[in-house]
């Protein structure tokens, strides 16, 4: 399938808020009524210690990216039918947009594929409608092996007790910053630990001695990553199982502290903030002049200096670091009613656990999930942003708080939620008073929905 748009490393197709919740529910709702089918399908023809460990298998994978990680990942299933030529790979990839839209009508069908790449803003819904397969007992008897993962990592691919997604990489939100034009006008660099109101203060100096040609800072309030983080630092979160972790009042205060940030001209205007709250690489404001700072993920940086002929650093969100975790940066699940269970989780097991993909894949799935692999593919990676955004990671590691729960289904839709009632704000058609209430509401029925 041709690819349309490229998709920054470790990103999503979340970030753009491209899928439908009412597309997902629609597909997998179809798909459950197919459920006890596929349940017999799984069990019933699967891969057996009796058969012929020969016979020619094809296992159909699907994924979103850009041509980079279309060409990375043929060559990491190319060395995987090198060790085992039986098995032969059908594949299928895609632009994010529409990715879920994509997966949600193939799963309807009968006919999801084997593997399928995911991110946590899907993984419950899936999850939790019974379309993943429990890969506990893979793990636990290390046919998928996650010995070497940060606990935290394997944790957040667990969804109501079950192993429903194997984790690729690590990453984690990173403030990205344009080094050339803020040495330029003579400011020092933004720094992990500076508080929101220091980031605040010393953006509306870039946009002073800038004359007002480069705001200071992007506005993050329609970013969850960096709302949840600022929710953490109040002792928060922004889910609590089954709703929301965080009251009207919380948003209303996150909402009004970049509406200050706007009055002071620290932050620029609507019109500008929403050419990059949908999510899109090229159109970040660090890389297209309009902020001297972005609010995106670490390792997007790598993408984000193919826009720009700026040196970018990296550091973490405003605030206590240990607000922050290590997140997925995605996910392999297997489809509940695959023929070929075995043979795909040997194909996962494969993909996350061996230096030759950690190399082949370097940073473009995030840090690789295996600590081993990941020190061998960092010192020979050759691109100088993406050995940053893997030191900034490393360093980081010591100050990760824990990760909280993998968010529930209705994430997307939440995150869609919170991109309308901050713009709302943003273009003062609402108080933010109103607005979070507003956002409360829909986002705990869509999460209870």
């Amino acid at each position: 399938m041709p690819n349309t748009a490229p998709l920054a490393p470790g990103g999503s197709p979340l970030d753009h808020v491209t899928a439908s919740r009412r597309t997902l529910l629609r597909g997998l709702g179809a798909a459950a009524l197919l459920g006890s089918a596929g349940v017999s399908l799984a069990a019933c023809g699967d891969d057996k210690p009796s058969a012929d460990p020969n016979a020619p298998v094809e296992l159909s994978i699907f994924w979103w990216g850009g041509d980079a990680r279309a060409k990375s990942t043929d060559a990491a299933l190319a060395l995987y039918t090198k060790a085992h030529p039986n098995v032969t790979f059908k594949k299928t990839w895609q632009a994010n947009a529409g990715y879920y839209d994509k997966l949600a009508t193939l799963t309807a069908g009968g006919n999801a594929p084997d593997i399928f790449q995911i991110d946590d803003g899907a993984l419950s819904e899936y999850a939790e409608r019974h379309q993943t397969l429990d890969l506990s007992a893979y793990k636990d008897s290390k046919k998928i092996d996650v010995s070497k993962f940060p606990p935290s990592l394997v944790q957040y691919g667990v969804v109501d007790g079950a192993f429903a997604g194997v984790p690729t990489g690590e990453n984690t939100p990173g403030m990205i910053y344009d080094e050339t034009a803020i040495t330029a006008l003579g400011l020092a660099v933004p720094t992990t630990g500076m508080s929101w109101e220091d980031l605040i203060t010393w953006a509306e100096q870039v946009t002073t001695k800038s004359g007002g040609k480069l705001y200071g800072t992007m506005d993050p309030s329609a970013d969850y990553k960096a709302l949840w983080i600022w929710l953490r630092q109040q002792g928060k979160q922004l889910y609590d199982g089954k709703k929301l972790g965080c009251t009207a009042d919380d948003v209303a205060k996150w909402f009004d502290l970049w509406k200050g940030a706007r009055d002071r001209k620290a932050a620029p205007p609507a019109d500008i903030i929403h050419t990059a709250n949908a999510g899109d690489v090229t159109k970040q404001l660090v890389v297209t002049g309009k902020a001297a700072t972005s609010f995106l993920w670490a390792n997007q940086v790598t993408e984000l200096a193919k826009a720009t002929k700026n040196k970018l650093g990296v550091v973490a969100y405003p605030g206590d670091p240990s607000a922050q975790w290590a997140r997925a940066a995605m996910y392999l699940s297997i489809y509940k009613g695959t023929k070929h269970a075995d043979t795909a989780a040997d194909v996962i097991n494969f993909l996350v656990n061996s230096p030759d993909v950690g190399k082949l894949w370097g940073t473009d799935r995030g840090l690789s999930a295996n600590t081993d692999v990941r020190a061998a593919v960092v010192p020979g990676l050759s691109d100088a942003n993406a050995k940053a955004s893997s030191d900034f990671e490393t360093q980081l590691a010591s100050k990760f708080g824990t990760a909280p729960a993998v968010p529930p289904k209705g994430h997307v839709k939440v995150r869609s939620l919170l991109i309308t009632y901050a713009e709302n704000v943003q273009y003062a058609k609402a108080t933010s008073a109103a607005a979070a209430d507003q956002f409360v509401n829909e986002a705990n029925a869509a999460i209870a929905g």
